[in-house]
């Protein structure tokens, strides 16, 4: 992990609240998909926590939902530097993905499977990725995951768009394994609907942001782990659903 400062290149809205911001600065050291940035705002005590769509060079790519304060603030920005904490987490394993790898992301969980995806296909995996949203007016990065060389199923749970209904009734008949990302309620659905194993990526309320304050921690079957050190990228045999609410 380092500190880094970064330059705004641009900074866009995909949606009514979701936006796409670009950076430029040292961003080597993130190796893996899955991986995440803290970052630094003036005037807010806590960094806030963004997960990496892409890096390339020295570009960066985040995108992030206006929730609160902290993303409020970031949507306003059109230039200027940040104070970033870089790279952060443990990502996903790509050594388990098999042939014909299968890709699930709801909402603002579908960003970190875009550079997954980039990693995947480069590997000559045949990627396939699914993306749920709420109505046609939150989808994006749709076409982004198909210039990639995604077969790409779009599932909206208002039927506004693609297929109508949840990520999980667009499961197709074969994949080697599974990559997800997005809210708990869709992950605990994906993990009781799929037929393989899998890594789960958790959106976790944190503090520090890499293992100190313990504020994320949560129970598996091999004990205590903290979302921002030891995650966000948990196997799918060490999930203890129960005692995760």
């Amino acid at each position: 992990m380092k500190q880094e400062i970064f330059r705004i290149e641009k900074n866009i809205p995909l949606t009514q609240n979701v936006f796409e911001m670009t950076l430029r600065g040292r961003s080597a050291g993130l190796a893996k998909a899955g991986q995440f940035v803290n970052i630094k705002l003036d005037g807010l005590y806590l960094r806030r926590p963004i997960s990496v769509c892409d890096a390339e060079g020295d570009r960066l790519t985040l995108i992030y939902k206006v929730v609160g304060k902290g993303t409020e603030k970031m949507s306003e920005m059109s230039e200027g530097e940040l104070d970033i904490l870089i790279p952060l987490g443990n990502g996903y394993d790509l050594e388990k993905s098999g042939g014909a790898p299968l890709l699930i992301g709801g909402g603002v969980g579908v960003p970190p499977l875009y550079l997954l995806a980039k990693k995947l296909i480069a590997g000559s995996k045949k990627v396939t990725a699914i993306l749920g949203f709420n109505t046609k007016g939150e989808v994006f990065y749709e076409n982004e995951f198909k210039a990639l060389g995604c077969d790409v199923i779009i599932t909206t749970a208002d039927g506004s768009y693609g297929k109508k209904g949840f990520v999980t009734d667009a499961l197709p008949e074969n994949y080697s394994y599974v990559y997800t990302c997005g809210p708990e309620p869709m992950l605990k659905a994906v993990y009781r609907a799929i037929k393989t194993s899998g890594q789960f990526s958790f959106e976790e309320r944190m503090g520090c942001g890499f293992g100190a304050c313990m504020g994320c921690t949560c129970e598996t079957v091999s004990g205590y782990k903290r979302i921002c050190r030891d995650g966000p990228v948990l196997e799918k045999e060490e999930i203890k659903w129960q005692t995760q609410g």
